[in-house]
């Protein structure tokens, strides 16, 4: 008789994994589409919208041939405001709108990309859930492709519709920028994926990434600064310097995509290459234990603990973007030149005071709409730890719900006010004078930005389920203080946002009455969502 063995758990499911890594693959890449069919669009959707409207918005300000020219020779002449929007190639409508928002353009779509990865990598093996479905048959390396491929997905629309829809101003051109605007959330996507296999936790892995993607920035920033046409080395060094340099609409460079290619294969191979040396959980880098007696003897503390990085940053990147938009401040007045329907536009984001007052608000005000981001990202870390089941843990000792939510939401509220300050001093810094106006504008809008953290309080407390609408309300803020001033939306609409009712600092009279309003809101709403959290189950 011939003895049989019964084969253990997991055999089959690994023997699939060895002989067939990408098994599976279509089946998680469906999954991850689904699970992103909310994020997905609307961050498309905004990132297309900015780059649409922007050959409307620009036609209507400089609506002759020679105002372009002029605007770009005055852009070519400003360091400052070469660095913050970059080089101008072209004075065309395409040209003009590829250099105004091509590189903030990436930036989004860099930071989708990353989002995209991370949250189908590391996010899923920290949860627990991929040695689940590891388990079953699917192929080692079908998780890592899957997600590549979400993120390939979401580039490749954003750029399709770039494409088209800016094809008016030159079939070339619009395909040129929406190509290297897809290829460089590419290339930062194989990037969060290097880093996903790198780091043992998701925060960490989306904050290496993103302070890769702010380093990018500054790269191309302080190359732009140096020369007028693009051609430093720090320029070519980041991805960001070669989408402006594929320079659309004006003689499109296309064997600068042979370096978002070279860079999307190395980078891919060596994810891949990390991901098939390690075990489903594991990381290179491994989280370091902490010490053997504890020295965090409330939630607040372990709040600080995990949030004090992210507060680092944000403090850091305030600093740094107030003093580059003080910089631009300096050169307001070349920048409007005698154009008054730019004048119009300014005073509309800043109030009607003189023009560089006028300027000085729209850029506080452009720092606080930012900061928004911030304060939905801390107090949504609630959301995170939850879903991770690390609150779970937390919440069996003596730590009532309260106290753990409270911790968070005190580094969430009380960090959004250092970062406006550090905004404010970076602004006044640059800027060289005006320090104690200045920040003053900024700590006045932190009701409207508390008032967006109140909302995300509210959204968590009901259910984890409507905790992302918070980014959806965030990102509208920010799409109407960006664009509503050129596109003349209509008050009622600009009402929308909580920033559209702050005065218009500095330069404008100070009125307490929404300052007040807006603060009494953010607690309401913060109330509530303890309340409704307090009331409801943990995810599980």
């Amino acid at each position: 008789m011939t003895a049989t063995t019964t084969p253990a758990p997991g055999a089959f499911a690994a023997r699939v994994g060895g002989s067939r890594p990408l098994a599976g693959t279509g089946t998680l890449l469906r999954f991850a589409l689904r699970r992103d069919r909310v994020m997905m669009p609307l961050w498309i959707g905004v990132t297309a919208l900015m780059v649409l409207s922007l050959p409307a918005s620009l036609k209507s300000v400089y609506s002759t041939p020679a105002e372009r020219a002029a605007l770009a020779q005055q852009m070519l002449a400003n360091n400052s405001l070469r660095a913050t929007y970059g080089p101008v190639f072209s004075d065309s409508l395409g040209g003009l709108t590829a250099w105004r928002i091509g590189v903030y353009a990436g930036v989004l779509a860099a930071i989708m990309s990353l989002i995209v990865v991370v949250r189908h990598t590391r996010d899923e093996e920290e949860s627990g859930r991929q040695e689940l479905v590891s388990a079953a048959m699917v192929g080692r390396r079908a998780p890592l492709t899957a997600a590549l491929l979400a993120a390939l997905v979401a580039n490749g629309v954003l750029a399709l519709i770039v494409a088209v829809g800016l094809a008016g101003q030159g079939g070339a051109g619009a395909l040129a920028l929406g190509l290297a605007i897809g290829a460089t959330g590419t290339v930062f996507a194989t990037m969060a994926a290097i880093v996903a296999q790198l780091t043992e936790s998701a925060r960490l892995a989306k904050g290496l990434t993103g302070a890769l993607i702010g380093a990018s920035f500054v790269l191309r920033a302080a190359g732009d600064s140096a020369t007028d046409d693009g051609s430093s080395v720090l320029t070519w060094i980041s991805p960001l310097g070669w989408l402006e340099n594929l320079r659309a609409f004006a003689d499109e460079r296309w064997w600068v995509l042979l370096l978002f290619a070279a860079a999307v294969a190395a980078q891919g191979a060596a994810a891949y290459a990390l991901a098939g040396r390690r075990d489903v959980g594991m990381s290179f880098l491994p989280t370091r234990p902490g010490p053997a007696t504890g020295r965090l003897g409330t939630a607040g503390a372990l709040a600080w603990r995990l949030q004090r990085g992210t507060v680092l940053g944000w403090s850091l990147g305030f600093l740094a973007a107030g003093a580059a938009f003080g910089g631009i401040t300096k050169g307001a007045a070349d920048l409007v030149g005698s154009n008054a329907k730019t004048r119009e536009i300014i005073e509309r984001m800043g109030g009607q005071a003189g023009l560089t007052d006028a300027f000085l608000a729209a850029m506080v005000n452009m720092l606080g709409m930012v900061a928004a981001l911030y304060i939905v990202s801390s107090v949504l870390r609630l959301h995170g730890e939850e879903t991770s089941q690390r609150a779970e843990p937390l919440l069996a000792a003596a730590v009532g719900r309260l106290r753990w939510a409270g911790g968070h939401l005190a580094i969430a509220f009380g960090g959004t006010v250092v970062v406006m300050l550090l905004g404010g001093l970076g602004l006044a810094l640059g800027y060289g004078s005006e320090s104690g106006a200045v920040l003053g504008a900024c700590l006045v809008q932190v009701p409207a930005i508390w008032t967006l953290g109140g909302l995300a309080v509210l959204l968590y407390g009901l259910s984890p389920r409507l905790a992302p609408g918070a980014w959806a309300a965030a990102g509208l803020a920010l799409l109407l203080g960006w664009i509503g001033p050129a596109l003349k939306v209509p008050q009622p609409v600009m009402d929308l946002s909580p920033f559209g009712h702050l005065p218009r600092l500095p330069g404008d009279t100070m009125s307490w009455t929404p300052v007040l309003v807006l603060t009494a809101v953010a607690v309401a709403l913060t109330a509530a969502g303890l309340a409704c959290l307090r009331r409801r189950d943990l995810a599980t």
